[in-house]
């Protein structure tokens, strides 16, 4: 007998024709405000670092693909009991992670790349056991190449930097905001 799902088909769809779609438009319907302007400053970091507009907008691109499909595999339900136990790790990582940073920014001398870039490696693997076995290995590559990318220690170091202190305050400040809300 052919196995066939139109709920996964559906499902399928949706990601598709919105990882098709990940501009400004769609990404109202899954992230705040808030996180909008965190992204955008995240944006303009990547850029200044990186010195490449394609770049920035790559990694932030995927950021927001990948973000999107996650919550459309939560909101469907697509995740077992174990999965959701991850889901919850994750979510339990990237909140530590956005303590520590913030603690950073507003404590000075206490940045430490090293540590923070640990956080983010532990959260790119926790997503990528969590999403194992819903999305396609170029999406896992999406989720390597965003961790790896606001990972790096050089970047880390930039970002805490004096040349960066404007944009940290407003990624403290959004970052802030949405610990606040419970939103993150």
């Amino acid at each position: 007998m052919e196995s066939f799902s139109s709920k996964s088909l559906a499902l399928q769809a949706e990601k598709k024709l919105l990882s098709k779609m990940a501009g400004r438009s769609v990404v109202h319907l899954f992230i705040d405000e808030t996180s909008s302007e965190v992204l955008d400053e995240l944006y303009r970091v990547s850029k200044e670092y990186t010195h490449s507009r394609p770049q920035a907008q790559r990694v932030i691109k995927d950021l927001i693909k990948v973000a999107v499909k996650v919550a459309v595999l939560h909101r469907n339900g697509s995740f077992g009991p174990s999965e959701l136990d991850l889901a919850t790790r994750f979510r339990q990582k990237l909140r530590q992670g956005a303590m520590t940073a913030l603690s950073f920014g507003e404590v000075d001398f206490t940045f430490e790349a090293a540590v923070l870039a640990s956080l983010l490696n532990e959260c790119r693997d926790t997503l990528l056991e969590l999403v194992q076995h819903h999305l396609t290995p170029k999406s896992q590559g999406r989720i390597r190449h965003v961790f790896d990318h606001f990972s790096d220690p050089g970047l880390l170091t930039a970002l805490y930097g004096p040349g960066f202190t404007q944009h940290l305050g407003k990624i403290c400040d959004g970052l802030r905001k949405l610990l606040d809300e419970g939103k993150l």
